[in-house]
């Protein structure tokens, strides 16, 4: 466990130094933005804790307690403008600390998707997102409406890539994108991150033989799902208890986003702020990991990591 300002040390000078490493420094025309590229990226991951309930309580905490670390800190308008402008910071520290924890290197990445509503279903009229966001059906909400987030992990639960799409959209439909993206390496999708070095293991939304002989032959993908149950190929109950057990991990790593980092309860008026403050929940998952690492912790062990 350590204290909030050690945790926010940690963190700023692991942004810091970075941002000078890894970045190109800072050109822009006008006058001087009142937080420093890392301070706005270090604010940003901080603030997606769940004990802050919004963007709003966490300017107020920051405002009270964070005056003395960022003696310049704008008003809570100008600071969302900040966070949403280095948002590919944001996704690029976050595929840093992928990285630095050698995350890829394993036998496997899990992938899956999970539903991110946005709206409540039951709402009149089109919402701030109309035309990008939309209703579809998730297995833990039902019908909803929102986006789908597709994200890959390793064994350990660190965060390799992640993207997002229309609630409707079929799995097999984001994997194509999401595969296609990765191997191309798209500056304009780099939240997708590297591909993976062994194969995939996904469950039965991402099955189907045609698919798998597309991913393998056009992006070198190999993909291990169990077939459905009235397959003639179908597995043991014994086989398909180990699958489930090895994807098991990003279950756990959804609950992280959804209810550790707020991921659950955000309710976007615009694409851009959704997909910054998402960047940030990654890229506080896998900072988290990498500081419970260097702590000797168990990897996934958020809950106490903070003595606020």
């Amino acid at each position: 466990m350590v204290d909030m300002d050690t945790f926010l040390t940690i963190l700023y000078v692991m942004i810091d130094d970075f941002c000078k490493s890894e970045l190109e420094s800072e050109r822009r025309p006008g006058p001087r933005a009142s937080l420093s590229r890392s301070k706005v990226v270090t604010l940003a991951i901080f603030g997606q804790w769940a004990r802050f309930e919004s963007e709003r309580g966490f300017y107020r905490f920051a405002d009270k307690r964070l005056r003395g670390a960022f003696p310049t800190l704008p008003h809570r308008t100008q600071l969302n403008r900040l966070m949403r402008r280095h948002h590919q910071a944001i996704v690029a520290f976050s595929l840093y600390v992928v990285q630095q924890l050698q995350a890829r290197q394993c036998l496997y990445e899990v992938l899956d998707s999970a539903g991110v509503p946005v709206r409540n279903l039951k709402r009149r009229g089109a919402g701030w997102l109309a035309g990008q966001a939309d209703m579809g059906y998730c297995g833990r909400l039902g019908w909803f409406e929102g986006f789908q987030l597709m994200i890959a992990t390793n064994p350990l639960g660190v965060i390799t890539g992640f993207g997002v799409g229309p609630a409707s959209t079929r799995e097999i439909l984001l994997a194509d994108t999401f595969l296609a993206a990765r191997h191309s390496a798209h500056a304009r999708l780099s939240t997708v991150g590297k591909p993976a070095w062994g194969p995939y293991v996904a469950d039965k939304g991402f099955t189907g033989r045609a698919a798998h002989r597309r991913w393998l032959l056009a992006y070198g993908a190999q993909f291990v799902t169990a077939p459905y149950a009235n397959s003639r190929a179908a597995w043991p109950r014994d086989l398909r208890r180990w699958l489930a057990g090895i994807r098991q991990i990003i279950e756990s790593v959804y609950d992280k986003l959804l209810n550790t980092f707020r991921l659950s309860t955000e309710r976007p008026h615009d694409l851009s702020g959704f997909q910054a403050r998402l960047a940030a929940k990654v890229a506080l998952h896998n900072f988290s990991i990498w500081l419970n690492r260097q702590l000797d912790r168990p990897l996934l062990a958020f809950a106490d990591l903070l003595s606020w």
